[in-house]
């Protein structure tokens, strides 16, 4: 599994005994997302480091170091997508690396910080990242996910919005929090 160091900001392998603690960000990709190849380039890191893509894995490192974690994963850059094997196989891996990440940031770049008077809830509830598949593994496979906007300010955490999150994404809230394990569920309401 490769990990982006959060403070050298350069890709590292790891294997399963030898896996650091790490946060994992979940994202709605845009314009702009970096590569594997591009990252591994300190000068395309510089040269590119206010375009979106780049400005969120950066973001995501500052956070991970806030909350006093090394490492991160990033789908856009740790996985090569050159290679049609390692693709397959990460699409495979993914709800089990989601499981296993300490924390993972929801990056919710279509919410800016709310002013005053408005309503978050209704503020996330339009975001792109609510109705995006990918979104039912990234909510339920981590212990503990924490939502952040565009320019990183904190909305929440998982637990403390799980009314709200199983309204907007239809998943039960004890799922959310888990409370009740995948297993419990029948295969349809899976």
């Amino acid at each position: 599994m490769r990990l982006i160091n959060a403070r050298s900001l350069n890709i590292e392998e790891f294997g399963p005994p030898k896996l650091p603690k790490y946060a994992i960000l979940s994202h709605t990709w845009g314009d702009c997302e970096p590569t594997h190849a591009e990252w591994r380039s300190k000068v395309t890191r510089r040269w590119h480091s206010g375009k979106p893509g780049f400005a969120k894995i950066f973001g995501t490192c500052k956070q991970a170091c806030r909350d006093g974690l090394s490492h991160v994963w990033v789908d856009t850059v740790c996985i090569d997508k050159t290679s049609s094997a390692e693709l397959s196989e990460a699409i495979n891996s993914m709800f089990e690396w989601y499981e296993k990440a300490e924390v993972c940031y929801v990056y919710l770049t279509d919410i800016k910080s709310p002013p005053r008077g408005v309503d978050l809830l209704e503020l996330m509830g339009s975001s792109r990242w609510v109705s995006r598949g990918w979104t039912l593994q990234e909510l339920i496979a981590p212990d503990h996910v924490e939502f952040f906007s565009k320019s990183w300010t904190h909305l929440g955490s998982k637990k403390a919005l799980a009314s709200f999150l199983s309204v907007v994404t239809g998943v039960d809230q004890l799922c959310i929090r888990k409370e009740k394990i995948l297993r419990d569920y029948n295969v349809a309401q899976r």
